[in-house]
């Protein structure tokens, strides 16, 4: 199988995009259909074909085929497929950055590090050999020997968003794949293309078919996955709402599930950090990839009296960031994924000047916005907006950044304990006792002290607190080798003395 090489829209425009099932594309059976858009000129590229239940099945009995044979396929073998799978995915990087965009719309050098970020996962999954080796006591009793090992679950299934394509899968697949499960891909239909280009990397690589297949489609696809029989675990990246409900529904059929939720992360600034740093910081996190990242920072905490420096050098740089077509190399931001999102994330903005914050920066009229032509809004900037309004309550994910002024440091901590979510959040200082003092009392998942997005590399784990995530486990690193496998404990004893009859105590380590 040649992996089709994209390195513009017109590659993509007019295409059908089909399942992958079993190792080959497959033409769904439900009928249904929706456009795949280009954002940038609000035009169709072409369609996405929608499963139906019959067609999510048809995925998880090829996975189900072949689940255990992979499973006893031994673990360096999964580690050298997936070190060549890596090799393809650096050789196609071209391709699957130009899928990214052209559906997405996030400028080119964003989908590069989405990509890049992929590979690192893909690279942990290679040391599988060794993250799977268990634990052993020998003589844990007399003439015992207790150890551990680690068998895959068999099927299961990821559920993920538009904002990452490429990357987010990657959280979930290689982990899995390496594991020796087989795995099911139910992405968004927003932009679907990433998702079959990695589908026609992993047969490329050697992946025997059913172990890896992609269903596209929306709620239908995703509640047959959760009630299906034959799939283990459910892995989901979306809204809270849409978290609860895969974690309730999935725990309720019986299934182990990792969902990840929404996100409003912070990033406080205290008088005696460098302001230079913590407005660039600001202003990449917040209207980067427009601000649709479950990292992005919405909200600006500024402490004392730094927060006039801020919001004036905020202001000026806002105002001169370049949006334009992802393609176009010169373009900071992006347009939004759809019309439905430039709407929502509008209403968001006017409900702000209702509220009465002070609308600074109007991304509305920004003149991309004003031409119509695509789904794009201007970097918006709000200043003096507090717990009571909705922009600092609701998650936007869009480029909107909320601007609260505070006090103290203390204020700052309480005011980020206050909200329901608890993803990720960023401290900027100079001060190494206040920046342990943040890590120790913050109640979020991802911290970062002088770095605005700390999404932690592919060896640690991402995954929020609160209504962040539902699930005990977060995803990649070690937690997801965790997540996507189970123990087994064994005790072993040979006798070496005649049996001497039964022993009608509890055993106990002698």
């Amino acid at each position: 199988m040649n992996t089709p090489q994209i390195h513009s829209a017109q590659a993509l425009t007019g295409h059908t995009v089909l399942h992958r099932i079993g190792g080959r594309p497959v033409e769904g059976s439900s009928g249904l259909s929706q456009p795949v858009i280009d954002p940038a000129v609000g035009q169709q590229l072409g369609s996405v074909q929608l499963a139906s239940r019959a067609d999510v099945d048809a995925a998880v009995a090829a996975a189900r085929e072949a689940a255990p044979a992979w499973a006893e396929v031994p673990p360096v073998k999964r580690a050298r497929l997936m070190h060549r799978f890596l090799e393809l995915v650096n050789e196609h990087r071209p391709s699957l950055a130009a899928a990214i965009t052209t559906e997405h719309g996030k400028v080119l050098s964003d989908a590069y590090g989405e990509v890049d970020r992929a590979i690192d996962v893909i690279e942990f999954a290679c040391g599988i050999p060794h993250l799977l080796k268990g634990d052993h006591t020998p003589q844990v009793s007399s003439g015992i020997d207790n150890y551990t090992v680690r068998y895959p679950l068999g099927v299961v299934a990821g559920v993920t968003p538009f904002n990452f394509p490429v990357m987010v899968p990657a959280w979930m697949y290689p982990v899995a794949l390496a594991c020796g499960n087989a795995f099911v891909l139910k992405p968004s239909p927003l932009d679907p293309t990433p998702s079959n280009l990695i589908a026609d990397l992993l047969a490329d690589a050697g992946f025997p078919d059913g172990v890896f297949s992609v269903v596209h489609g929306g709620a239908d696809a995703v509640n047959a996955l959760l009630e299906h029989r034959d799939v283990s675990a459910v892995s989901f990246v979306g809204s809270t709402p849409v978290a609860r409900h895969v974690y309730e529904t999935g725990a309720r059929h019986g299934k182990r599930v990792q969902a990840l939720g929404g996100a409003k992360n912070h990033l406080v600034v205290l008088p005696d950090a460098d302001i230079d740093k913590a407005v660039d910081a600001i202003v990449g996190a917040a209207y980067g990839s427009a601000g649709q990242r479950c990292m992005s920072i919405s909200v600006a905490v500024l402490v004392g009296a730094v927060a006039d420096r801020v919001v004036h050098r905020l202001v000026s740089i806002a105002k001169e960031l370049r949006v334009g077509r992802g393609l176009d190399r010169s373009s900071e931001m992006g347009p939004v994924i759809s019309a439905a999102a430039r709407e929502r994330i509008s209403a968001h903005i006017e409900q702000g000047v209702l509220d009465g914050a002070q609308l600074l920066v109007d991304g509305r009229r920004h003149p991309l916005a004003l031409d119509g032509s695509g789904f794009f809004l201007g970097p918006t900037l709000f200043d003096h907006v507090d717990p009571t309004m909705q922009l600092w309550r609701e998650e936007i994910f869009g480029p909107v950044l909320a601007c609260v002024r505070v006090d103290t440091f203390e204020d700052a901590i309480r005011l980020i304990n206050a909200h329901e979510y608890g993803n990720g959040v960023s401290l900027f200082t100079s001060s190494g006792a206040a920046a342990r003092e943040f890590e120790r009392r913050i109640q979020v998942g991802m911290v970062g002290i002088n770095v605005p997005i700390p999404v932690p590399m592919a060896w640690h784990g991402f995954g929020g607190w609160k209504n962040s995530l539902f699930g005990d486990l977060h995803a990649y690193g070690l937690e997801g080798v965790r997540f996507y496998t189970r123990q087994k404990s064994v005790m072993q004893r040979w006798h070496a003395d005649p049996n001497k009859g039964p022993d009608f105590s509890m055993p106990v380590s002698v």
